[in-house]
């Protein structure tokens, strides 16, 4: 199990990668994501600050993931409010409102409307670790000079990264930002920095970011 406590981050990108450095990162995502796909169990600890249509806050976020099933809390130091929103496919259930547990089949729909906090849970799952969202639609995807993922859009989203220097950390992001810009001109965002991940890490990624670190990918 790798523990990780991560620092500072790597720059965005400022061209498109040339042709051949585009393929050759793309093909480093996909044997990526599909090795990171094969770990059911992680969890994540850090700091996240939510907005959507007006309505939101920031505070910790602590995160479980148990193959398809979250359990994640929230915690608003400002307000002195938590939460545990902890569910899977099946459905969620919301502790820590007025009234008891709440229960709804879309965790993050379930979130906003009853604390107007929002996180796209299904997807973030999968953003959080640098992933495609594997039950979203079709996506785009720009990688920085390193070759990792620097600029994910999918299903209206707009997903920036930003990663560990090379060899400070698991292979895993730093801190993301995701946006989505509605027809109607409202905004949903969630921004996320990730202080520790616990994590068992795929031997192929991990020798991908030992590569990275010594200047020998692709």
């Amino acid at each position: 199990m790798l523990v990780v406590a991560l620092a500072g981050c790597a720059s965005m990108p400022k061209a498109p990668l040339p042709p051949a450095a585009q393929a050759a990162a793309a093909a480093h995502q996909q044997a990526r994501e599909e090795a990171l796909r094969t770990v059911g169990e992680w969890s994540l600890s850090g700091r996240v600050a939510v907005s959507m249509n007006g309505q939101g806050g920031s505070g910790r976020l602590e995160w479980q993931q148990h193959g398809p099933r979250f359990d994640i809390r929230l915690s608003a130091p400002v307000t002195r409010q938590s939460w545990r929103l902890a569910g899977g496919p099946d459905g969620a259930m919301l502790d820590g409102v007025e009234g008891g547990p709440r229960t709804g089949f879309d965790a993050g729909q379930l979130l906003y409307e009853t604390t107007g906090w929002y996180l796209p849970v299904s997807a973030l799952a999968d953003w959080a670790r640098g992933l495609r969202a594997a039950a979203g639609g079709p996506s785009d995807a720009a990688y920085g000079p390193d070759g990792r993922l620097a600029v994910l859009q999918q299903d209206g989203w707009r997903i920036e990264y930003s990663w560990p220097e090379a060899g400070d950390g698991a292979g895993l992001p730093r801190r993301i930002d995701a946006r989505r810009d509605g027809a109607d001109g409202r905004q949903a965002r969630v921004k996320l920095v990730v202080d520790q991940w616990d994590i068992e890490m795929p031997e192929a990624v991990a020798a991908g970011a030992l590569e990275e670190s010594t200047g020998g990918g692709d």
